[in-house]
């Protein structure tokens, strides 16, 4: 099995049959140094300079040390400018930049990620909301004064209810998700490269790989959940006080192994769509790529996530008190938390107030995770020069072939 990675732009050919001139990626460098060293495939120093400006000779100053105020990679080396074609600079990035990109990228393209994020929302909210309201039961409530295996089954039936109802809305959910994701790591690894996108350009490049990215979230969640209940197991057997404890300690080692999986395999998206890999590819893609970089990468996903998490409060907030404000079933609808009971206004403010959460940080978290994927190719397989050739920068041309 060919375990090379790939750079495939948007727009080229499939990996089965590229055309000539396309970038072709540089070995993989996993192993030859700590997350963020310099790649050794570099140009020799003092041969090179600036796309666009004369090479270095008689009576030319060398260029300022450094690329992008960093330090050099060796003695006596002198960095040019970074180029800069679409959103991001085409060297290894900082936390700030990363988000930034992410955002530069919803504003250069705001016109496809609006109509992406937008679109997939409302359809996503609208389908929730009738499905709790029309088709699934109403949940069943447990009587306070009920005991013994009465007790037990009421509050089995309601379990039971509020787990059909969570999981058809997940499912839904996580579909929508899916299709964000894909279309905007399109349109997001265009932005790297300064090349306009629309919306069916975004859907056929990731169209082919739609059900590759379902089963790789699905084997992750199922993954996730196994070690979750694997944890849990004893101390749900066991019972008691000590059970109790096991439980939680349990709870608490498997959530910690699930963090360190999901943050292992969190590349392994945009890998699977921009490299044209299987799934089991994808994943080891991700696994080299974050490897000795794990607590960096937790600490940026981590970061956009307590980003997005403020947005959702700032904007949910307003639209919760207004939308309680004006149901006509009362406030006493909306604390018990049956949908079937909320009147359409409440329904239709709230879902509103949803849309344009996700309409947000859809884009945002995508953006994160792409520019994530690029930085580290960039810090281990010199991929800036791979990108810098795909935008046609003057002076990139000649230094690999």
């Amino acid at each position: 099995m060919n375990d090379t990675p790939g750079w495939v732009p948007p727009g080229s050919a499939p990996s089965g049959d590229r055309e000539t001139g396309v970038p072709r990626p540089s070995e993989p460098v996993d192993g030859a140094g700590p997350a963020g060293q310099w790649s050794t495939s570099q140009p020799p120093p003092g041969q090179w300079s600036p796309p666009g400006m004369p090479s270095a000779g008689p009576g030319v100053p060398p260029p300022s040390p450094g690329w992008g105020g960093g330090r050099p990679p060796g003695p006596g080396w002198n960095r040019p400018p970074a180029a800069k074609p679409g959103v991001i600079p085409l060297r290894p990035l900082g936390v700030g930049e990363i988000l930034d990109g992410a955002v530069s990228a919803m504003r250069a393209h705001w016109r496809t990620v609006l109509g992406i994020s937008l679109t997939i929302s409302v359809i996503a909210q609208t389908a929730i909301t009738l499905l709790e309201r029309y088709v699934l039961p109403k949940p069943r409530s447990i009587d306070p004064k009920a005991t013994g295996s009465e007790a037990i089954r009421q509050v089995a039936e309601s379990t039971s209810s509020s787990l059909t109802s969570s999981a058809l809305s997940t499912v839904i959910v996580l579909i929508a998700t899916l299709l964000t994701s894909a279309l905007l790591t399109v349109v997001v690894s265009r932005a790297t490269l300064g090349r306009p996108v629309s919306l069916s350009d975004a859907w056929s490049e990731a169209r082919p790989r739609l059900l590759r990215l379902l089963g790789l979230s699905l084997l992750l969640g199922v993954m996730a959940a196994a070690i979750m209940l694997t944890a849990m197991l004893p101390g749900l057997l066991l019972g008691s006080v000590a059970g109790a404890v096991l439980l939680g300690l349990g709870g608490l080692g498997g959530l910690l192994v699930t963090v360190w999986l999901l943050i292992r395999y969190c590349l392994a998206s945009p890998a699977l769509i921009l490299e044209k890999q299987s799934i089991a590819e994808a994943m080891r893609r991700s696994a080299k790529l974050v490897r000795g970089a794990w607590w960096r990468t937790f600490g940026i996903l981590a970061l956009t996530y307590v980003l997005t998490l403020m947005v959702a409060l700032i904007v949910s907030i307003p639209f919760g008190i207004i939308a309680v404000a004006s149901d006509g079933g009362g406030i006493g609808s909306v604390l018990e938390g049956d949908p079937q009971d909320f009147g359409w206004p409440f329904l239709i403010i709230a879902g509103i107030g949803d849309v344009i959460v996700s309409t947000i940080t859809y884009p945002l978290t995508a953006g994160v995770m792409v520019l994530l994927y690029i930085d580290q190719r960039i810090r281990r397989e010199a991929l800036d020069i791979d990108l810098a050739r795909a935008a046609g920068l003057p002076g990139y041309d000649t230094l690999r072939s």
